[in-house]
């Protein structure tokens, strides 16, 4: 079976190499709080010589409330994102929405994301791939992993090879996800790296009335499942205070508890690519 191997700026993921990590907040907050998380990341992975792509969203449009904040929108956030990644010399991911979205944000960024929901969106994944940027596509919650192989034949129809495939949990009834490992497997088939989504996947989508709710307590054991599995990288959103985070903060990692959660996932990945 081929194995493709991504490079995202110097991070590279290989369902074969050493983890590599997607963090950051969940979205730009201020350009202070991006930079306060970014050092911290930076320093954390740099102890443990793993790659970073700092991640954070310039836009959060599927929020589940219109009073919700969005973020600081695209051409204040992109500049943002870019600034804060070029002072700590690392690469930068965020999320595009509209196909418009791909090319703007790939003057700033290293890598594109597409988000679950739009997993589906043959324009966007076409408009995504033909930047030539690597591209990360979260699986939608309401798709199989077999279901991503017709994502992958999208983005390559353009040329592009550079495609990561995100696992970040499946609806299970209303308002639950539910992280089936298999996925990883079925998705590392088609060749190309295979991330997990640490927090997203355990999402209580809706779960707080006009908010999304989280149990964050659960982000450690099934990132430890899924690194057993084997992946190539993991994808964790932070934040210093994630009680008061303005996106997400249920399912957010605290800053404070990253350096422990990613020499714990290291270990891991070291274990399960040795046995393999």
């Amino acid at each position: 079976m081929r194995d493709n191997v991504v490079s995202v700026g110097k991070v590279r993921f290989g369902n074969r190499l050493p983890i590599s990590f997607i963090g950051g907040p969940c979205v730009i907050e201020s350009e202070k709080l991006l930079r306060t998380v970014g050092r911290a990341l930076k320093k954390a992975c740099g102890e443990l010589k793993v790659g970073l792509v700092l991640k954070a969203s310039f836009d959060k449009a599927n929020r589940t409330s219109l009073k919700s904040f969005r973020g600081p929108g695209m051409e204040e956030g992109l500049r943002t994102l870019s600034k804060v990644a070029a002072e700590l010399g690392v690469p930068c991911v965020t999320d595009v929405h509209e196909p418009a979205h791909a090319v703007i944000a790939a003057r700033y960024v290293d890598m594109l994301q597409v988000p679950a929901f739009l997993s589906r969106q043959t324009d966007l994944l076409l408009a995504c791939g033909r930047t030539g940027k690597a591209v990360n596509v979260k699986k939608g919650q309401f798709l199989s992993p077999w279901d991503m192989g017709h994502a992958v034949e999208k983005i390559l129809s353009t040329g592009n090879r550079n495609i990561l495939l995100t696992e970040r949990g499946s609806s299970f009834g209303y308002g639950n996800l539910i992280v089936d490992m298999r996925s990883y497997e079925i998705m590392r088939g088609f060749g190309f790296p295979v991330i997990h989504d640490a927090t997203h996947c355990v999402q209580l989508p809706g779960g707080n009335g006009e908010t999304t709710g989280g149990q964050r307590q659960f982000v450690r054991p099934i990132a430890r499942a899924a690194v057993a599995v084997g992946v190539a990288g993991v994808f964790f959103e932070t934040h210093p205070d994630p009680d008061k985070a303005l996106s997400d903060g249920p399912n957010a990692l605290a800053l404070a508890t990253v350096p422990a959660f990613l020499r714990e996932v290291r270990r891991f990945d070291a274990l399960s690519k040795e046995l393999r």
